[in-house]
């Protein structure tokens, strides 16, 4: 079988609270685990999208807008709908683990090294798909 869940790869998620949102593979497990004995994928994703910007807005108001919420998810393959784009994700591999979730304080750690990665992408203009909510 082919792997469509590569890490980098950009999805969305169909299934619960942040289904429609946009997320990037970080970790696949194919074959599933003890705990969790289904194919899943460690994901990245944005919660609250950046705001619309224009040139006449100041630096302060332009650094409210761009602001990102992520999140991080295990998520189950069904739920999952992958997408022909891809992210580049040289900081994100290493911030989130499987033992990331067994502890709060990693958990928000990893939150937010992710939110600072995000933001420094949407602000360098790459990846602007990526940072535009699903309209349907």
């Amino acid at each position: 079988m082919v792997k469509v869940y590569k890490p980098g790869k950009v999805a969305i998620v169909l299934q619960g609270r942040q289904a429609g949102k946009k997320v990037v593979v970080i970790k696949q497990v194919d074959e599933g685990s003890k705990e969790r004995p289904y194919p899943h994928a460690i994901v990245a994703g944005i919660e609250r999208y950046p705001r619309k910007v224009t040139r006449r807005m100041g630096q302060k108001k332009l650094a409210t807008r761009s602001k990102v919420k992520p999140f991080i998810k295990v998520v189950n393959y069904s739920h999952l709908f992958p997408t022909r784009y891809t992210f580049e994700l040289d900081g994100l591999k290493g911030s989130v683990a499987n033992d990331t979730f067994k502890e709060p304080s990693q958990r928000e750690d990893a939150k937010k090294n992710i939110k600072k990665q995000l933001e420094e992408k949407y602000v360098q203009g790459k990846n602007k798909w990526f940072f535009t909510p699903l309209r349907f």
